[in-house]
């Protein structure tokens, strides 16, 4: 009987992160269709993150795309107009929430950390609190990064917080450091 288990295990999880993978693109897919969606009402692409009247960082992206990934309820409760850190605001950036997580991260269901960003800069689509329409995307979208998994980030789905071009051109340069999967194989 160990024997037969011993044999199985590994098939079984193997299995099992087969099917985290899969989940792990589906969220990607998600996000992606949201922000095509979101495109579509507002004619661009959501802004890395959005400003105050000073020009001080509000909320990312991922809470734009709220209403898209079947969460307008908890959008409408938001306070735009406040940090996503702010105290009446902190209830909510504290919550999970399954898309913006690869279930391969084994703190995907108990923190509300993300995996999932953006890059930000210029010349990339998502630049401060500009937007990009699909006109301006000149390369066309299907050569044109949207969405990176990354690993191991401590930031809240609701953070204005993603990777820089210039920490991306880094990775490039030098070998993968930031993005990355808890998938074997890589992202």
């Amino acid at each position: 009987g160990g024997v037969l288990v011993a044999l199985l295990l590994p098939a079984v999880q193997a299995a099992r992160e087969a099917a985290r993978r899969m989940q792990c693109s589906n969220n990607l897919k998600q996000v992606a269709l949201a922000m095509h969606n979101y495109a579509d009402v507002y004619k661009a692409f959501p802004p890395a993150y959005t400003v105050d009247a000073d020009g001080n960082k509000l909320h990312s992206w991922r809470t734009l795309l709220l209403p898209f990934l079947e969460q307008a309820a908890m959008y409408e409760q938001i306070d735009l107009d406040k940090p996503w850190d702010a105290p009446e605001n902190l209830q909510f950036a504290e919550m999970v929430i399954p898309t913006y997580s690869c279930p391969s991260d084994p703190n995907s269901t108990t923190t509300p950390y993300t995996n999932y960003m953006v890059i930000e800069g210029s010349g990339a689509i998502f630049d401060g609190s500009d937007q990009c329409a699909f006109r301006d995307i000149l390369d066309g979208t299907s050569n044109t990064l949207l969405v990176v998994e990354v690993e191991g980030q401590q930031v809240s789905w609701m953070e204005p917080t993603d990777l820089s071009l210039d920490q991306m051109q880094m990775l490039i340069n030098n070998g993968p450091t930031e993005p990355g999967s808890n998938h074997p194989g890589g992202v």
